[in-house]
């Protein structure tokens, strides 16, 4: 497998698992979901998902520049991904150990649920973060233009279908019931993976 897949299917691997954990986004996805139903949950995701398109076109044309201009960056991003990654590791283990199990989730107000859903995503002051070391790992000095176009692709469609599956499961309290048993199970695995995609990414000499 050539450079170029290499890291860009880690960079949407890391991206995927990163779903299990529950941050606003998916907490508003939730709560609106439980309060106001699939409908309405399903729009607010849509919007969540539109967000997260237009960060990784953002980051991508970004950082591509960057690249371009300096080769010096790429071995800083793979670091500043190395680092991120870590600290998620470290989120997930602490939250493995802590005995607390509720979900606190609010609903959406208003009717604009799209707009809403793409204000949640855009105003994340983490998002800036989160792209950056996603793109900086999927990208590499000699990358060709379909990467990057591949990447904001694939991303897009993964964040609309990983929204709306949440805005269609945890309309239900079975689920909810089953996440809150299970959490800090997945916590302990998500942290395990984050731990092994930074050492994969610290030791990659591609």
């Amino acid at each position: 497998m050539s450079p170029e897949l290499s890291s860009l299917f880690l960079a949407l691997g890391i991206f995927s698992v990163g779903f299990i954990s529950i941050g606003p986004n998916i907490l508003a996805i939730i709560g609106t979901s439980m309060q106001r139903g699939r409908s309405d949950g399903a729009k607010l995701a849509l919007g969540v998902g539109t967000g997260s398109g237009i960060w990784a076109a953002l980051t991508v044309a970004g950082l591509t520049a960057l690249v371009t201009a300096y080769a010096g960056v790429v071995t800083f991003l793979k670091i500043f991904g190395a680092a991120y990654l870590m600290w998620l590791a470290y989120k997930a283990f602490r939250s493995a150990v802590t005995p607390h199990d509720t979900i606190s989730a609010r609903s959406a107000k208003g009717n604009r649920l799209y707009l809403q859903g793409l204000a949640i995503q855009m105003t994340n002051p983490k998002a800036a973060l989160h792209w950056v070391a996603i793109v900086g790992i999927g990208l590499g000095a000699d990358a060709p233009v379909w990467v990057g176009v591949t990447l904001i692709v694939a991303t897009t469609i993964l964040s609309m279908l990983a929204h709306l599956a949440y805005a269609v499961t945890f309309s239900t309290q079975p689920v909810i019931a089953f996440y809150r048993r299970a959490r800090r199970w997945l916590d302990g695995a998500l942290g395990l993976f984050f731990t092994f995609a930074a050492y994969k990414i610290a030791t990659y000499r591609g």
